[in-house]
């Protein structure tokens, strides 16, 4: 039992004697200055090896683009939006234009027709009425300078005067629809509001549609009705020269149309008449495979050109209703005074006095065989 105690002691004595050196040690190396390190020795310049190289892709290729397509090509890359807004694309439907998607010329159109032509177009119109009446009010009607006589000559036949008519007021109709159409929205929306204004557009757009053919009919009826006496002589340069007389206050002789007549005929009813039924046959058959580019060209000369056609055409009826005494008359009933017809057209009642056959106007009644 002592020993065992002993041995037990003595192990213990010589393990904490250990640990005890061996912390003196550790802490006198800790206060010993460190060695300088020793200069590294350059290793040996190990020998370059070069990369394997990269195995190259093979790009892949793009679908095919069917014929005619203007896409760009690539994979689900779309065209621009400027390659796409005018210029012709693909289309699966055919027919003319159906592969553009947009048409820059609406726009054109609406700021030309939204302004100069409505802008112009109603000044020529407020300001041709109020000059003729101003000249009415100051120089008033033509009157005869000579009394009647109850003698009564055929201005026009009953054929004339149907073809006339036909085309005076088929034409006043398409004036007035043209006008509400052209300024309605000016005129009718600030004093009667949208709504009353969108039905009122859609009366005179049928109406304008409806009456444009039967005013092409009649003038192409009425050109060859009334040709032959307009062809100008030399007569009817001295009636322009002078103007008829209405400065003078003479009279220039002048045939069954003088030459202010005539000039009505060539540059209204055959030019502006012309304009306007090819500009208006364009609109009202949009199903002839016209552009919308023609349709908005045909539009605004439709416009312009039906704006001149009534500006001049309020001279006309101004000569022919309270600007020339008795003119209606003839235009109505068919027949005038010879005093009418000897101060205003001299040489055409010569030739109607002398019985020229060419001189009788187109339908009058011929005397039958054996009646001569």
């Amino acid at each position: 039992m002592t020993t065992s105690c002993s041995s037990s002691v003595h192990f213990g004595w010589r393990w904490s004697a250990a640990l005890a050196a061996l912390g003196f040690s550790l802490g006198l190396s800790a206060q010993t200055p460190a060695a300088p390190a020793a200069a590294a020795v350059p290793a040996a310049t190990a020998p370059v090896v070069a990369a394997p190289a990269a195995a190259v892709e093979v790009p892949k290729v793009a679908p095919a683009l069917p014929a005619g397509s203007t896409a760009q090509p690539g994979w689900n890359v779309p065209p621009k939006w400027a390659d796409v807004e005018l210029k012709p694309q693909y289309a699966s439907v055919p027919g003319r234009e159906m592969n553009v998607l947009v048409e820059d010329k609406g726009q054109w159109w609406r700021t030309i027709r939204n302004g100069p032509v409505t802008f112009y177009g109603g000044i020529l119109l407020l300001v041709v009425p109020a000059l003729l009446l101003a000249f009415f009010a100051i120089k008033g009607p033509f009157k005869l300078h000579g009394a009647p006589t109850g003698k009564l000559m055929e201005r026009f036949n009953s054929a004339e005067r149907m073809v006339h008519w036909t085309m005076a007021i088929s034409f006043v109709a398409l004036s007035v629809s043209g006008i509400i159409l052209l300024f309605g929205k000016y005129i009718f929306i600030p004093v009667f509001g949208a709504s009353a204004f969108s039905w009122v557009a859609q009366i005179m757009k049928g109406v304008h549609n409806f009456i444009g053919p039967l005013f092409m009919f009649s003038l192409v009826a009425f050109f060859f009705i009334y040709v032959k006496d307009n062809v100008f002589r030399s007569h009817d340069m001295t009636w322009l020269t002078k103007a008829g007389g209405l400065f003078s206050g003479k009279e220039i002789p002048s045939g069954r149309f003088n030459g202010g007549e005539k000039v009505w005929f060539w540059l209204s009813i055959v030019l502006l008449g012309v304009v306007i039924s090819i500009s208006g046959a364009i609109l009202l058959f949009p199903n002839w495979d016209s552009t919308r580019e023609l349709m908005a060209e045909a539009n605004l000369v439709h416009a312009i050109v039906g704006v001149l056609f009534m500006a001049a055409s309020l001279g006309h009826i101004y000569m022919g209703t309270i600007g020339t005494q008795g003119a209606y008359q003839g235009m109505r009933v068919g027949v005038v005074d010879e005093t009418w017809a000897k101060e205003h057209h001299e040489l055409w009642y010569n030739e109607m006095k002398s019985g020229t056959p060419q001189a009788k106007p187109m339908g009058a009644a011929q005397p039958a065989a054996g009646d001569d």
